[in-house]
């Protein structure tokens, strides 16, 4: 019997480690492809404090809806031109084509994905959930830029075009609507 209690504690124990595993693979996944710029996550930075080199590379701006969320969405420039560690601004405009506010969140990839953790985004509408009401059309920016250090690494000699390509998906399964207003309540007078 003192055999099937410790076989008993041993697989209890590898079933909750397993589970512990399962929870932090997501997140762990997600800063390990921030940080090395793994599967064409591009990195984020604060500041641009890099120089400013002449090699040229062409930026190319693509979007996408997922299939269950009624927007519009599109670049406002197809493509652009930038300087190794110049700082880029482009625009995004993206439309709620529904009858109730909804709430969505945009993912992003680079291309080529050997270019991604050289492209940095200083600043996007990518970091945080996008709530648009009823018809209503909102401009996105994105300030980037293409790290010098891509002009060290021979392999990436041929690197000419980056394609940076967002996905906006409803920020929950289903579509979300705008809070309701908080009841008001009026003192009473005596």
């Amino acid at each position: 019997m003192p055999s099937n209690r410790k076989t008993l504690i041993i697989l209890s124990a590898v079933g909750v480690a397993m589970l512990g595993v399962g929870f932090a693979s997501d997140p762990l996944y997600d800063t390990f492809c921030k940080v090395t710029g793994y599967g064409g996550t591009p990195k984020i930075a604060d500041d641009n404090l890099s120089e400013v080199l002449d090699r040229t590379v062409t930026v190319e701006f693509d979007s996408n809806v997922a299939q269950d969320l009624p927007w519009k969405f599109k670049a406002d420039q197809r493509r652009m031109d930038v300087q190794l560690g110049q700082s880029g601004l482009a625009y995004y405009t993206v439309k709620n084509t529904s009858d109730e506010a909804l709430t969505g969140v945009a993912n992003f990839n680079v291309m080529p994905i050997k270019a991604a953790p050289f492209f940095v985004k200083t600043d996007c509408f990518c970091f945080e959930e996008q709530t648009i009401q009823p018809g209503a059309e909102m401009s996105l920016p994105v300030i980037f830029f293409v790290d010098p250090q891509l002009d060290e690494d021979k392999r990436l000699d041929d690197v000419k075009t980056i394609t940076l390509s967002y996905t906006f998906f409803p920020a929950e399964k289903g579509t979300l609507s705008a809070p309701e207003p908080a009841a008001q309540t009026v003192p009473a007078t005596n």
